[in-house]
């Protein structure tokens, strides 16, 4: 499981996460270019969901493009190939953590005060909801998971 709502290493954690990324794109072929690269790199700055104007922002700052479709571009390439989670919720998107080795995306835990958004293996709770849907005459094609709550950090400071 993700460590995002625990104290850990970040540094190494983006840079084992950069270098799956890496991997992956070598084996499927596929040109993590600097822009590319560049916007994985931001969304592993922090466990927490950027949205794209956020991310351009980063890039025009450092003289790699003002225009949006440069980001957006970037980002859906990084989503499409499983390198980067777009959050419904915060309509923003985050690096991929995780290893899912089986396919089935991970659920994700947002923390509704600081942001801080984590990778939680669902491949059970997929499972459990493919065959109840399968049972009511239903195939499941897609879901996505995206539990609000506050992580203990920030509890103990509302109380």
């Amino acid at each position: 499981m993700n460590t995002a709502f625990d104290r850990h290493d970040h540094g190494a954690c983006a840079h084992e996460a950069l270098s799956r990324a890496e991997r992956i794109a070598a084996d499927r072929g596929l040109r993590l270019t600097p822009v590319r690269r560049r916007v994985l790199e931001i969304l592993l700055e922090r466990h927490r969901a950027l949205g794209a104007y956020e991310v351009l922002e980063r890039l025009a700052s450092e003289g790699l493009g003002k225009q949006p479709p440069v980001a957006y571009r970037a980002l859906e390439f990084l989503v499409e190939n499983g390198l980067a989670h777009r959050i419904q919720r915060l309509n923003a998107f985050t690096a991929c953590v995780g290893d899912h080795a089986d396919g089935q995306p991970p659920a994700f835990l947002i923390c509704r005060d600081c942001q801080t958004v984590a990778e939680l293996d669902a491949s059970a709770l997929h499972e459990t909801l493919s065959a109840q849907a399968n049972g009511a005459g239903f195939h499941v094609e897609r879901v996505t998971v995206e539990a609000l709550g506050l992580c203990t950090a920030c509890a103990a400071v509302a109380q």
